[in-house]
């Protein structure tokens, strides 16, 4: 089967939903810990989740970049997950998608959450031909993002060790056994329609 260009893929449940952030130790440590993001933890600031475990991967290097050196597996709620996609925004122009560029920046000024498809990731981190979705939230959404929807915060560090130990070794098929089950998304044409660029 054919992979369209855009499609939220991710591993879920009936109520939850799996996304990655990577984070220094000082925040990811007490995040896993306490189910919770610390006081450290920028509300101000664009928090940006990814359901694509190997995107994650190509992001914080295997969870070897500095400041991203914890990567968490965040559950949270479908419900916050669609709330965040019904209100997203795409993170550049789109002709078609709007009337013109400055009815986007009107849209994007006033979106708690923001859209970005970038090239999904293979074992070796290299760009395949078709999207991933990445969700930037600020705002109202960052907020019921710490707030609400988190359900569950799961250190998986290690995990991104030992898949890239496999990897590195050429043991692709050991490391494609340890990935996270991700599947096509049911959001629904309607959710992503505004959110479907061609970039």
């Amino acid at each position: 089967m054919t992979e369209p260009r855009h499609r939220t893929r991710a591993a879920y449940t009936d109520r939850t939903v799996t996304v990655y952030q990577a984070y220094p130790p000082e925040i990811g440590a007490p995040a896993a810990r306490d189910g919770r993001f610390p006081a450290a933890w920028k509300r101000d600031r664009m928090t940006w989740i990814k359901p694509s475990f190997l995107w994650m991967m190509y992001r914080c290097g295997w969870g070897m970049k500095e400041g991203q050196g914890t990567v968490l597996a965040v559950g949270i709620t479908r419900d916050g997950f669609e709330w965040a996609l019904r209100h997203a925004c795409l993170s550049h122009y789109e002709r078609g998608l709007r009337t013109d560029r400055a009815a986007w920046r009107r849209a994007s000024g006033r979106a708690p959450a923001r859209v970005q498809w970038d090239p999904e990731r293979g074992l070796r981190l290299q760009p395949l031909p078709y999207r991933s979705l990445q969700l930037g939230l600020s705002g109202e959404a960052a907020r019921l993002h710490a707030d609400e929807w988190i359900v569950s915060m799961v250190d998986v560090t290690p995990l991104a060790h030992t898949v890239h130990a496999h990897v590195r070794d050429g043991e692709l098929d050991l490391a494609r056994q340890l990935l996270p089950r991700e599947r096509p998304y049911p959001a629904g044409d309607e959710a992503l329609a505004h959110l479907r660029g061609d970039a």
